[in-house]
């Protein structure tokens, strides 16, 4: 390849069109497809079995703390524990499911994602 070519995607020939191109589809599927998903959980996760009530507990300990002494380190410790452990848990419980779609609109989606990946790793090829 002479000095004078000009390189495209990736240090290539290929097509940067064709690159974004790609990208835009791979955006408007993945728009489409995580419009579609339901994510769910319940407030019983709280208390449930999986220990957050107990993360729960750490963390009002901590605030008894604080309010006993407001420069307590081990309250602010306790708080901090509790709330990751809290976050951590009701993350690790939720549920995750693709809503009814038509066939039309699943293919659709999954269409313009493969075939948006398509497109970049053709452009990524030299032409």
């Amino acid at each position: 390849m002479s000095n004078n070519e000009q390189r495209g995607v990736g240090g290539t020939a290929g097509g940067l069109g064709e690159f974004f191109v790609g990208l835009v589809m791979i955006v408007i599927g993945g728009y489409l497809f995580f419009q579609r998903l339901i994510v769910s959980s319940s407030l019983s996760v709280l208390w449930g079995r999986n220990g957050s009530g107990v993360a729960l507990l750490i963390m009002l300990a901590g605030i008894g703390f604080l309010f006993f002494s407001g420069r307590s380190r081990i309250g602010w410790i306790l708080i901090a524990v509790g709330m990751i452990a809290i976050f951590v848990t009701v993350i690790t419980n939720l549920v995750i499911y693709l809503a009814p779609s038509s066939f039309f609109n699943t293919i659709l989606m999954f269409g313009l994602i493969f075939g948006g990946f398509g497109l970049i790793f053709r452009a990524l090829r030299p032409h």
